[in-house]
């Protein structure tokens, strides 16, 4: 696992590998207590529970770095170095 980008209180990570369980690119996001794996390609929460205010921002976090999110899961996926991501401000 990699942490690409953190943002009130919010950690966004990537696993090396991680292309079988979802079939989809995905990143995978903490917050306090709750774990949740959104979806790059339209930022749709597939798996786990976040606060909707949090999922907000990761979800509008996903749109502005879509492509940099895309080109990081492809390194990941074949088990490449990753590129850390500017977070929210």
């Amino acid at each position: 696992m990699a942490v690409i980008s953190m943002f009130y209180g919010i950690i966004i990570s990537l696993y090396f590998f991680d292309n079988r369980r979802h079939h989809l690119p995905h990143i995978h996001v903490r917050y306090q207590e709750f774990e949740s794996v959104f979806s790059i390609s339209d930022g749709t929460m597939i798996d786990g529970n976040i606060p909707p205010n949090k999922a907000r921002l990761v979800q509008a976090w996903i749109e502005i770095h879509k492509d940099e999110l895309i080109a990081d899961w492809q390194l990941a996926s074949s088990g490449a170095e990753i590129f850390k991501i500017k977070p929210l401000r």
